[in-house]
């Protein structure tokens, strides 16, 4: 069983979300009708209109906007916290890159709205299952994350993501699987697995030593150490640092500078730098989730989400 104080956590968040968590822990006439139905015909013909002009598609937790030859995919959640990831957002992207993969867009370009990039797994999701079945509910999370990473692994374009934000757990593990980085330089990066008792994910026990050497992986991924924009630029996480002011405007630019180069070109070019370490890519979230399982079927790793979403006070 677990703990008696952990046991109401449970409780709490599988009956009234983080506010409960928050509680639980002490945390903080004919004419006119004609009218208004004209008025209704019109507002759905104008809203149709701009999204066929802008091809825009709204899902629920991503803003998908197919324009000038790439994919422009945001993440907007509606149903977490600072985007985090849970098996519904997931999907989406999934679904989103999917569609990409097949038309003409010639590269995918990730990013989110407001000022946060993603904060990784949904936590409060997770924990409300294994409050279920805590080994069935393990397995089949992983399983997802499984799926979602080789998503990214396994993807022929190229995928640019521009950082507009914080990007903790696996929204800054998944950013070495993409091929052109670009941050805000308000942007911060931390992969706090340790204080939240769960293993890496998104391949980083794979690509941080790889791109930034041993030492500086297990600061990251053992110590959870934060780093600025310009850091995890200096240790290759990220390609460039662009000013807060004008981060979009030049996100666009340089995309729209890679759209101008043959897709033959950019995907051929992708698969010759990449193509060689597919297989350990896939080898390596293959063994991460094999772990997560383990970590997420036992009490103690249960324990320790519920621990890391008591003592949790800030952002993510």
């Amino acid at each position: 069983m677990l703990k008696k104080g952990n046991s109401a956590l449970m409780e709490a968040v599988a009956a009234g979300g983080m506010s409960a968590v928050n509680s639980v822990t002490g945390a903080t006439g004919v004419m006119g009708k004609r009218r208004l139905e004209d008025r209704s015909t019109f507002d759905k013909r104008l809203r149709f209109s701009v999204r066929q002009t802008e091809s825009a598609y709204r899902y629920r937790d991503i803003v998908v906007k197919k324009q000038d030859s790439f994919t422009y995919i945001l993440l907007s959640t509606k149903s977490s916290e600072d985007n985090t990831l849970n098996p519904e957002v997931m999907k989406e992207i999934q679904s989103a890159m999917a569609t990409a993969a097949s038309d003409d867009s010639k590269l995918v370009l990730l990013s989110a709205v407001g000022s946060v990039f993603c904060c990784g797994l949904d936590f409060l999701y997770f924990i409300r299952r294994l409050a279920d079945d805590r080994k069935k509910e393990s397995i089949k999370m992983a399983e997802t994350i499984r799926t979602f990473v080789n998503t990214f692994i396994q993807f022929r374009k190229p995928i640019v993501a521009a950082v507009n934000g914080p990007a903790l757990g696996l929204g800054a593990a998944l950013l070495p699987l993409c091929d052109v980085v670009w941050a805000n330089e308000k942007a911060w990066f931390q992969t706090p697995y340790m204080f939240c008792g769960q293993t890496p994910d998104g391949c980083s026990s794979f690509t941080f030593p790889r791109i930034m050497g041993l030492a500086s992986a297990n600061e990251l991924l053992l110590g959870g150490r934060k780093l600025t924009a310009q850091e995890a630029c200096s240790k290759g996480l990220v390609s460039q640092v662009l000013w807060p002011g004008t981060f979009t405007q030049e996100v666009m630019l340089r995309v729209k500078e890679l759209v101008g180069v043959d897709s033959q070109v950019l995907q051929e070019s992708k698969a010759l730098m990449r193509n060689t370490s597919r297989s350990s890519l896939e080898q390596a979230n293959e063994r991460e989730c094999e772990a997560l399982k383990r970590v997420w079927g036992s009490l103690q790793g249960t324990d320790s989400i519920l621990q890391y979403l008591q003592k949790r006070t800030e952002l993510c």
